[in-house]
């Protein structure tokens, strides 16, 4: 009892990690004292975490794997020696050694428990951390061309991106959720005449079949029509000249404003929407280029024929060329065309100084995968303006399969080549989209399936999430928890097996911070839904495990305390990703 009581109040200030983490460092130090250690051991890489498997005890260190070379030691010979300080420690009952010097160990229920108390009392605030230290960040994603819609592919890093500031938000940072707007250059063009043609088309001509190279999208139409009652007839059959640059600016603002209805649609309040057009009128590329000179990052100089092409193809011509080779890049990266244009590249690195300027802290991109070409180009010349390498993060998002019960779903009448991204949210909903998304890593290719992403099973992840919260929240209809419970009766594996989810959380929202990977959370509320509803079923296996027992306030008290933490873990976690913690479903 003295113990309990002890520990009930000693890790109610500390989460579990946090705490065995503490006094790790001060057993470092007092083998460091005893001369048994060398000093100034480097312990930043070694991590207490959950095993993988349940069997190897509560807690996993890597400990003696990090520290033994420093420390001129076996790892296990280094092991044993922690092992023996490891006993030591107010609530461990156990400490095995395993494979080449891993460490594991068992601590006694209530360490677990004790995490229920803070875990109430916090709330929404659970596991909210200031590693970030306010420092400023900026994250770019979507960025999509204003020629049309945001199609299926655009949904994925639009969440990406979102959960990821909402991931940064939650752990200190201050996040700037900013798109590029790149409405320069040729596209844009195309997009004024193929919006002309809907426009004459409004207003009573036959233009018959969309020209090639023009967009056919019926999308365009509205553009036309609002045009045409903004304008009349004022450009009909007028030369191009005449119109090119205001239907250029309508159109572009007309896509804009689609494009911006459909991300609130998905959840996504941007802070800034950038334009490439008044980045290249302001001067900015001509600053950048500057900056770039007075370092010494540029020459004029001839590049190598590109790879695959004959030499009689290639025209060798004299260049400003950015030595981006210097910085990682495999080749040196030109920034001026022969006739004296700046390169789409010129216009990527002035933009990123001036988010370097703006945020004065660090940048990340959400880029499509056929941007894989951009990375090492865009981190050189990040690291040259910088001066500081690590100062960018690309993260590339792999296709959307586009899926219904297996089969290809390829075409929206509306875009006439794609499915949108609106089209999906009208099928499905914005919440199915945005967990579904976070369900693989970045780098993986999605398949999404109309047909599964809606069914009530648990073998769809949003659902089965929201039906753990839901569920949570029947229970505590039923019966309210109490302000204060014997948190030391939760002593049965399945609920021992719950505790230690809901302890992981605030040790791994820093963890996916730290490592830029918001789908980490998607993953974790996956694993905390299954320890739930395991918990859940087997109550209706054994009566005596069931949330409510009738004759036993205590035990009752206890219980619904931990539900209640689960529910406010879960959600806590799907607010993150701006995704509805359902109460009822």
């Amino acid at each position: 009892a003295p113990f309990i009581n002890k520990h009930t109040y000693k890790v109610s200030f500390m989460n579990i990690f946090q705490y065995f983490e503490s006094e790790f460092t001060n057993i470092l130090a007092e083998l460091v004292g005893q001369s048994l250690l060398p000093e100034n051991l480097d312990a930043s890489r070694v991590v207490f975490e959950l095993p993988r498997d349940a069997a190897h005890g509560d807690l996993a260190t890597n400990a003696a794997m990090i520290l033994a070379k420093p420390a001129k030691k076996s790892p296990r010979d280094l092991a044993t020696v922690f092992a023996v300080e490891f006993e030591k420690i107010d609530g461990v009952t156990g400490v095995e050694i395993a494979g080449p010097g891993f460490i594991n160990v068992s601590v006694l229920p209530i360490l677990w428990a004790g995490q229920i108390d803070d875990i109430v009392k916090a709330d929404a605030q659970y596991g909210r951390s200031q590693i970030g230290a306010g420092a400023h960040l900026n994250v770019e994603f979507v960025s999509a061309n204003p020629t049309g819609p945001l199609h299926a592919a655009h949904a994925r890093g639009a969440v990406i991106g979102d959960a990821m500031a909402s991931l940064m938000e939650f752990c200190g940072w201050n996040v700037t959720r900013e798109y590029y707007v790149n409405d320069a250059g040729g596209q844009v063009d195309v997009l004024a005449r193929s919006a002309y043609l809907r426009y004459c088309e409004a207003l009573g001509q036959d233009i018959g079949d969309i020209p090639s190279g023009l967009y056919p999208g019926d999308y365009l139409k509205d553009v036309g029509k609002a045009l045409a009652k903004k304008v009349d007839a004022r450009y009909l059959d007028r030369p191009e000249a005449e119109w090119l640059d205001d239907l250029r600016n309508f159109s572009v603002e007309s896509i804009m404003d689609v494009i911006k209805q459909d991300l609130i649609a998905l959840g996504i309040n941007m802070d800034v929407f950038s334009s490439e057009r008044s980045l290249v009128q302001s001067g900015a590329v001509r600053h950048a280029i500057n900056q770039l000179q007075a370092a010494g990052h540029l020459y004029t100089g001839v590049l190598a024929p590109p790879k695959g092409k004959e030499p009689e193809d290639w025209e060798p011509r004299e260049q400003l060329l950015f030595k981006a080779s210097e910085f990682g890049d495999e080749t040196d990266r030109p920034l001026q065309k022969s006739d004296g244009s700046w390169t789409y590249f010129a216009a990527d690195v002035a933009y990123h100084l001036q988010k370097l300027e703006r945020t004065k802290g660090h940048l990340i991109n959400i880029f499509g995968a056929d941007h894989g070409g951009y990375v090492k180009r865009m981190n050189a010349a990040v690291a040259a303006l910088s001066g500081q390498e690590g100062m960018l993060d690309i993260k590339l998002c792999q296709l959307v399969n586009l899926l219904d019960k297996g089969k290809p779903v390829k075409m929206s009448k509306r875009a006439g080549t794609f499915v949108t991204v609106r089209d999906v949210i009208d099928a499905v909903g914005a919440d199915v989209i945005r967990f579904i998304m976070l369900t693989r890593r970045n780098d993986q290719t999605l398949d999404f399936d109309f047909a599964k992403v809606t069914e009530q099973s648990r073998d769809n992840p949003v659902f089965y999430v929201q039906y753990a919260h839901a569920r949570a929240r029947s229970v505590l209809r039923q019966r309210e928890a109490p302000d204060q419970a014997d948190l030391a009766l939760l002593t049965a594996d399945a609920e021992i097996s719950l505790l230690k989810q809901l302890a992981s959380w605030p040790k791994m929202v820093e963890s996916a911070a730290l490592a830029h990977e918001p789908h980490r959370i998607a993953f974790y509320l996956m694993d905390l839904a299954g320890h739930f509803h395991s918990l859940w079923n087997a109550g209706r296996e054994d009566p005596s495990l069931r949330f409510i027992l009738e004759g036993d306030k205590t035990a009752t008290n206890a219980r619904l305390t931990l539900v209640k933490a689960t529910s406010f873990v879960i959600r806590t976690g799907l607010n993150m990703l701006s995704i509805n913690a359902l109460d009822e479903m």
